[in-house]
């Protein structure tokens, strides 16, 4: 098994998440951070003066698949995560040794 976690930018969300509901891909956990990348941040303009902006909101998401898989799921991020501009998003591929549902105790292994 495999978790892959993607950073994007929040507006990409919808459909980063419609994507992988129409490949068949359901579970997923969100959280929304915030971070920078090699641009440092942003220079924004606020009534008449420039503030700079160091930590910038993203969208973290968490699924976890089977390692047959991950290319598939990362395919399908990539395409719903992409605007051309800087600040696109990230992409990590976490090896998991198991996975276990509280409720039953249930041990999932590759």
């Amino acid at each position: 098994m495999k978790l892959i976690k993607a950073i994007i930018k929040p507006e990409r969300l919808d459909a980063v998440k419609k994507a992988l509901e129409d490949a068949g891909y359901f579970g997923m956990t969100i959280t929304e951070v915030q971070g920078r990348g090699e641009q440092k941040g942003i220079s924004l303009q606020y009534r008449g003066g420039t503030i700079e902006v160091d930590l910038i909101p993203k969208i973290e998401m968490e699924i976890l698949v089977s390692a047959d898989k991950v290319d598939h799921v990362i395919e399908t991020i990539k395409k719903g995560a992409y605007t051309g501009k800087i600040g696109d998003g990230r992409i990590f591929v976490i090896p998991v040794d198991a996975s276990i549902k509280i409720r039953t105790g249930e041990v999932i292994t590759e």
